[in-house]
C-alpha cells in the first residue's frame, strides 16, 4: 500500500520526528510526500491513549488544505465533522445576540470541526498506511547535533539515534526546547483553564430545556459572560454533544496541567447563567469531563537550534489559546513548510532549509497567536451596552490573510527570496 501514495523521488534526507500529535504526524506525512525518509518516535505505547481524548478540535481552511493532498483523509474527516456554517452567540443569561455565518469561507477551503481523537485517528492511520516508520513506547530523553559528522539526533530509551534533521513536536513541555533555547524553562499559567466534555446526545434528548441542541441535526452555540465564554455544539447529525468553557484558573499548574473534572465543580463558575448552559453541564456523565489548565510560553526568539539541524513545530514552538481557533491549523502549516524547505534545500544544505522555515513561519504564526487573547478579552470584557447596538462586535475575526492561505504554495513561491535575504544578512555580520 505505501507505493500507492504519490510522493517525490527519494531526497536522501533522513528525518526524525518526535511526537505523534497533529503537528508531528503532519510533519511526518509531508516529509514522506516530499521523498524524505522519516522515523517518528512517540512515548505512548498505546496510540488509543491519544485517540480517546474527547473534546473538539478545529481546522480552518488554511490547515485543511494539507488534508486534501493526503488521499482519502479529508473525505474521512468530513464524514464525522460538524455540519454547520454558523455560530449563534448568546448573552450568558440566555438572550440571543447574533448569528455569525461562515458560509462565504467555502471559497477559501474546508472547515473541519470534530472529535479530537477521531480526527487524530484518521491522520495516524494515513501515516501508517503510507508506511512511515512509527515507533511507539519510545521516550526521547535528549537531543543532540554535531558538526562532524553534520547530523542531529535524539537519545531514545538510552540509545543515540542520528539523522540529518530532527523535528521536535512534543507540545508545550518539549525537551527539544532546551537545545533550542540553551536552558530549561517551565510553562507559565495563562491565568485561565478550560472545562471540556463530550458525550452521547441521548443524555439530553428528553430534556425539554436542551433537547433543541440535538433534535434537528448539528448545532453550534456560544454563551458569553463575565470572564467566561461557553461553547457547545452537537455533531454527527445531532447524535453526540460537546461543550467547553474557559474560566479563570484557580488551580496549581505546577502539579499537573490536566485533571478529571466534576460537573458540580464546573457549575460553581456558572451561577446566574441561563438554564441551557446549566442543564447541559448537569447532564454530563462522570468520567467525560476534563479540567484543562491553559499554559503558555513566552514568544521564542527562535524555533531552531544553534547548528540549525533541530527545529520546533506546533505547540513546542508556539502554543495557542483556544480562542485563536488556529493552533491546530498552524501546526499543520509548520509541517508543510518545513518539508517543502527541506525539498528545496536538498540534503547538502539542511541548515538553510531550517532557517528558511523559521523565516517563513515566524511572523505569520505570532500574528495568528495574538488573536487568541484578543478574542478572549473581547468576549470576557464585553461592554453589553455597545454590543446590543452593534452585535457584530463579538463576532470571531475571520480574515483572508489567515484563512485563505496555502502554506505549501507560499513556501514554494517565497523560498528563494527568503534564502537570498538570509544570505544578505549573514554577509553583513
Amino acid at each position: 500500500m505505501p507505493d500507492t501514495f504519490p510522493r517525490l523521488p527519494p531526497s536522501g534526507i533522513k528525518v526524525i520526528v518526535v511526537g505523534a500529535g497533529f503537528a508531528g504526524l503532519a510533519a511526518a506525512i509531508e516529509c514522506d510526500r516530499k521523498g524524505h525518509s522519516v522515523t517518528l518516535f512517540e512515548k505512548v505505547t498505546d496510540i488509543d491513549d491519544i485517540m480517546r481524548i474527547g473534546d473538539i478540535i478545529s481546522f480552518d481552511p488554511n490547515g485543511s488544505k494539507a488534508f486534501e493532498r493526503w488521499p482519502g483523509v479529508v473525505d474521512a474527516m468530513e464524514a464525522i465533522a460538524r455540519q454547520t456554517s454558523w455560530l449563534d452567540l448568546y448573552h450568558h443569561q440566555g438572550r440571543f445576540v447574533t448569528r455569525q455565518s461562515f458560509a462565504h469561507e467555502k471559497a477559501w477551503g474546508r472547515r473541519i470541526n470534530g472529535h479530537r481523537g477521531q480526527l487524530h485517528n484518521i491522520i495516524y492511520h494515513h501515516a501508517v498506511d503510507r508506511g512511515i516508520d512509527i515507533r511507539l513506547g519510545c521516550r526521547v530523553e535528549d537531543y543532540f547535533e554535531t558538526d562532524y559528522p553534520p547530523q542531529a539526533g535524539v537519545v531514545v530509551n538510552g540509545e543515540r539515534v542520528a539523522a540529518d534533521v530532527v523535528i521536535a513536536a512534543e507540545g508545550v513541555r518539549s525537551r527539544g526546547r532546551r537545545i533550542v533555547l540553551g536552558f530549561d524553562e517551565n510553562p507559565k499559567s495563562s491565568g485561565y483553564a478550560v472545562y471540556r466534555a463530550w458525550f452521547p446526545a441521548d443524555r439530553i434528548r428528553d430534556n425539554p430545556v436542551i433537547r433543541h441542541l440535538v433534535a434537528n441535526g448539528d448545532t453550534h452555540q456560544g454563551f458569553i459572560g463575565p470572564d467566561i465564554h461557553f461553547l457547545t455544539s452537537s455533531i454527527k447529525n445531532g447524535t453526540e454533544v460537546n461543550w467547553v468553557f474557559t474560566h479563570i484558573d484557580d488551580g496549581n499548574i505546577e502539579e499537573s496541567w490536566q485533571f478529571p473534572g466534576k460537573p458540580e465543580e464546573a457549575l460553581k463558575y456558572l451561577e446566574g447563567w441561563c438554564p441551557v448552559v446549566q442543564e447541559l453541564v448537569k447532564a454530563t456523565p462522570n468520567g467525560r469531563l476534563i479540567d484543562h489548565k491553559l499554559v503558555y510560553r513566552d514568544p521564542l526568539p527562535t524555533f531552531i537550534s544553534p547548528k540549525a539541524r533541530i527545529c520546533l513545530i506546533g505547540d513546542s514552538a508556539h502554543p495557542f489559546l483556544p480562542t485563536s481557533i488556529q493552533g491546530a491549523s498552524q501546526s499543520i502549516e509548520d509541517g508543510v513548510v518545513l518539508a517543502t524547505c527541506l525539498e528545496l534545500s536538498g540534503r547538502k544544505d539542511i541548515p538553510t532549509a531550517l532557517r528558511a522555515y523559521e523565516k517563513l513561519r515566524y511572523e505569520r504564526v505570532h500574528r495568528a497567536q495574538a488573536m487568541g487573547p484578543q478574542t478572549r478579552e473581547r468576549w470576557h470584557k464585553a461592554d453589553w451596552n455597545k454590543v446590543w447596538k452593534n452585535p457584530e462586535m463579538i463576532h470571531l475575526v475571520r480574515e483572508p490573510w489567515l484563512l485563505n492561505f496555502d502554506a505549501e504554495r507560499d513556501a514554494y513561491e517565497r523560498y528563494g527570496q527568503v534564502v537570498a535575504e538570509l544570505e544578505r544578512v549573514e554577509a553583513r555580520l
